[in-house]
């Protein structure tokens, strides 16, 4: 079972969908019962960094999440803000962060229009399982104004350009994140997400 976790602002619906046409069991939920015996957990796009990590600390979730993620190594894909919140701090409401990766989110600084929204290409940094058999050609749909530094060269899995390059994909041992939203990205984004599936079943 796959946990979608449920901090008040998410991208649900339609991320539960996606992974239904996958043929993954997956809960939405905010119970820290479910993400305890969760084999996968997924922290969803859309909303604010300080707030979203405020529901969860609230919530009492972030020491069940550490302990699967961190400790018990549960695959687990951060998608949009999801990924940045696995940064150390944000500059959106200038909050700390959940600590996993080594970097930093922080407001574009590009003369092109805010937010970058709409269909971009990756430039592809390694090789992944979650990538395995996206199309070289494919697009992903984007919606952000905020943008992930990555101090940990090694955990870039793709860049993208919108008035510079940016980190759009990392993959670090169990961790995975996108920037993009692979539930709105059609056939490259179902296939991404069903690789994301089949690493939570052989984990």
């Amino acid at each position: 079972m796959i946990a979608i976790v449920n901090y008040g602002i998410g991208n649900l619906d339609s991320v539960s969908r996606a992974l239904s046409k996958c043929g993954a069991e997956a809960v939405v939920t905010s119970r820290a019962e479910d993400i305890e015996s969760a084999q996968g957990i997924i922290l969803p796009g859309v909303g604010s960094f300080g707030e979203a990590m405020q529901n969860l600390r609230e919530g009492g979730l972030l020491p069940v999440l550490h302990r699967r993620v961190m400790e018990a190594h549960r695959p687990t894909l951060g998608i949009c803000l999801g990924f940045q919140m696995f940064t150390r701090h944000s500059e959106e409401g200038d909050a700390e962060g959940l600590g996993w990766i080594d970097g930093a989110t922080r407001r574009f600084r590009v003369p092109e229009k805010i937010p970058h929204m709409g269909w971009n290409d990756l430039s592809v940094r390694k090789a992944s399982p979650l990538l395995d058999d996206v199309s070289p050609s494919a697009c992903f749909y984007f919606a952000h104004s905020y943008c992930v530094v990555c101090h940990e060269a090694e955990a870039i899995l793709a860049t993208s350009e919108y008035g510079g390059e940016f980190v759009s994909a990392v993959a670090k041992n169990n961790l995975f994140g996108v920037q993009f939203h692979p539930e709105k990205s059609h056939a490259g984004g179902l296939r991404l997400l069903s690789n994301f599936v089949r690493l939570v079943r052989h984990a």
